[in-house]
């Protein structure tokens, strides 16, 4: 019997950086509005570097727009793609 994947990075067996970089990204994502230097400073305690967290957030903001541009314009995902719930 198959087991289902849990998507949650909350609960994800990670490591305490990789852990801080799915918060800021999860922030970055949903409340951009409410990004603070203290996100950042969150990051470099769990030792990302400058480069790190700039090259972090310019993937995760390309993505959030790509994604916005798709759903704006009705773009179908691909065939291999889940549907979402």
């Amino acid at each position: 019997v198959a087991r289902a994947v849990q998507n949650d990075w909350k609960t994800a067996p990670v490591d305490e950086p990789t852990r801080a970089l799915l918060a800021y990204a999860e922030k970055l994502t949903r409340t951009p509005q409410a990004m603070t230097e203290e996100d950042m400073n969150a990051l470099r305690n769990q030792g990302h570097s400058e480069e790190a967290i700039h090259d972090a957030t310019q993937v995760i903001s390309y993505f959030n727009y790509i994604n916005r541009i798709a759903d704006a314009l009705g773009v179908d995902p691909e065939e291999f793609m889940p549907p979402a719930p």
